[in-house]
C-alpha cells in the first residue's frame, strides 16, 4: 500500500516523520511473506521503489480466531484386516459383503462347523483341553462366555498355584495291542512313569480352564453347533477386537480352510487422514475437528488416534503428495447420521491447534512494517497507530493498541 499524504503521525524525536513500509502478505502461516512499498521521511511515496498499491479501507472487527489447517481424509470402516483360517478342513459357508458379526455369531463354517467370532485381545494358540491349564487365551474363552450368558463358576485369584491336570489317554489307544514281532518281555514292561505337572502362578490378565469353565464350554458348543467336547483347539474360533463388517471375501466354497478367507473392518465409520510427519506434532489425541462431506455438509470429529509408524503415502494416487512420508490419523464422528448413506467417500479435514477469542482483528493487509520495527495501521485520515500482533490466521491478523477498537476504520490493501 503506497500513500501520498503527509502521515501525521509516528514521528521522530526531533521532528522526522518515521519511514514505513507496507506490508503486502501473500500467505501467513507461520510466518508471512512481504512486497514493501517504501516512504521518504516527510510522508511522499517514493515511485522509484515500485508501483502503486491500490487500497480500500477496513474495519476492525472482534471475533475468535484460530489456527487451522485442512487436509484431505478418507470417510469409511477404518483399516482392513485379513482372517485366515486355522485349521484343516473345507470351506462350506461364507458370509455376504458387508455382513456384520457379533460376538457368538459365525463368521464362516468349516466341515459345516461353525467358527464363532469371539472378543479378545489373543486368539487360541494351542488346544485347551486339560483342567488347570492356565493363561490369557482361556481369559479370551472365560470373558466371552460370561458375556454370552454362561455360567462359568469362580476364577482362582491373580497369585494362585494351580497344578494342570493330565490329559487321560483314550481308553481305545490304551487298549490297543502291542505292535506285531514285538517280544513277550516287552508286553509285561511297564510304562515310564509320567512326569508330574509343573505348577503355573496365575498371573494378571489370566484365567483358569477350570471343571466349570469347561461344562460351560460344553453347553456353548451344543447350543453353537460345534461338537461338545469341552475342548476348543487353535482355529475353532475367531477372536477378533470386537464387531466387525465383512469388508471382502477372497475365499470360495470347498476351498482349503487353512488359507486367507476374507478381510474384515470397524462396523463403525470413522475418517482417516494422511499427516506430513512435521505437522503431526500439533496433533493430540481428544482434538475436535471439523469434517466436510462430498456434499460441503460439516460433521464434527475427534481425534482418536494417531499413528506412530511413518508409511510413504499412495504413490498412485497423483498427487503432491504421492509417495511422501505420512502418519495416519483417525477421527471418529460425534454423529454418524450424516454419513448414514455413505460407505466410503473423500472428505476435507479442519484441524485446529490453537484459538483465540474475542480478539481485535483487521484484513493482514492493512498492516504496516515499520522501519525500525513493529507494525502500525493507518487510519482514513492518515495517521498511523501502532499496534502489537498477535495470531495470523486465514488473511486476518489479530492486532492490539492505543484507540484501536471494533469499529475502528483503516486502510489496507484491496
Amino acid at each position: 500500500m503506497k500513500t501520498s499524504n503527509d502521515t501525521g503521525g509516528a514521528r521522530r524525536p526531533g521532528g522526522r516523520r518515521l519511514a514505513v513500509a507496507v506490508v503486502v502478505p501473500a500467505v501467513v502461516v507461520a510466518g508471512a511473506f512481504t512486497v514493501t512499498a517504501w516512504q521518504d521521511d516527510d510522508g511522499r511515496a517514493d515511485a522509484s521503489k515500485g508501483d502503486t498499491v491500490r487500497t480500500a479501507t477496513a474495519v476492525v472487527t472482534r471475533r475468535d480466531l484460530s489456527n487451522a489447517q485442512t487436509l484431505d481424509g478418507t470417510l469409511g470402516y477404518g483399516r482392513a484386516t485379513t482372517v485366515k483360517g486355522g485349521r484343516p478342513g473345507l470351506v462350506t459357508w461364507l458370509p455376504a459383503t458387508g455382513t456384520t458379526v457379533r460376538r457368538g455369531e459365525p463368521l464362516y463354517r468349516v466341515d459345516n462347523v461353525p467358527v464363532p467370532v469371539l472378543y479378545g485381545a489373543t486368539p487360541l494358540y494351542r488346544t485347551l483341553r486339560a483342567r488347570g491349564t492356565t493363561g490369557p487365551d482361556v481369559r479370551t474363552v472365560a470373558d466371552n462366555l460370561r458375556a454370552l450368558g454362561y455360567d462359568i463358576g469362580p476364577q482362582p485369584p491373580v497369585g494362585t498355584w494351580v497344578t494342570p491336570h493330565p490329559v487321560t489317554q483314550d481308553p481305545v489307544t490304551a487298549g490297543e495291542p502291542p505292535p506285531t514281532g514285538a517280544s513277550s518281555d516287552a508286553s509285561t514292561t511297564p510304562p515310564a512313569p509320567t512326569p508330574s505337572p509343573t505348577p503355573v502362578q496365575v498371573r494378571r490378565g489370566d484365567a483358569v480352564l477350570t471343571g466349570s469353565l469347561i461344562a460351560a464350554v460344553k453347553r456353548w458348543q451344543t447350543a453353537t453347533g460345534m461338537p461338545a467336547t469341552g475342548v476348543l483347539g487353535v482355529g475353532d474360533v475367531a477372536v477378533q477386537s470386537g464387531a466387525v463388517r465383512v469388508d471382502g471375501v477372497q475365499a470360495q466354497l470347498a476351498d482349503a480352510a487353512d488359507g486367507t478367507l476374507m478381510t474384515v473392518t470397524s462396523t463403525t465409520k470413522s475418517v482417516t487422514v494422511a499427516v506430513d510427519p512435521g505437522e503431526a506434532g500439533s496433533m493430540k489425541r481428544g482434538d475436535r475437528v471439523t469434517v466436510t462431506l462430498p456434499d460441503d455438509s460439516t460433521a464434527r470429529g475427534t481425534v482418536t488416534a494417531i499413528g506412530a509408524t511413518v508409511r510413504s503415502s499412495d504413490a498412485s494416487s497423483g498427487d503432491d503428495t504421492s509417495g511422501q512420508p505420512r502418519l495416519t490419523v483417525a477421527v471418529a464422528l460425534r454423529d454418524t447420521g450424516a454419513v448414514r448413506g455413505l460407505n466410503s467417500a473423500p472428505v476435507r479435514v479442519s484441524f485446529t491447534s490453537e484459538t483465540h477469542e474475542n480478539v481485535l482483528t483487521v484484513p493482514v493487509g492493512a498492516l504496516m512494517a515499520l522501519h525500525e520495527g513493529g507494525y502500525a495501521v493507518q487510519l482514513p485520515g492518515g495517521r498511523l497507530a501502532a499496534v502489537r500482533t498477535g495470531m495470523f490466521s486465514k488473511g486476518l491478523v489479530e492486532i492490539s493498541g492505543t484507540g484501536i477498537d471494533a469499529g475502528t476504520k483503516v486502510v489496507t490493501t484491496s
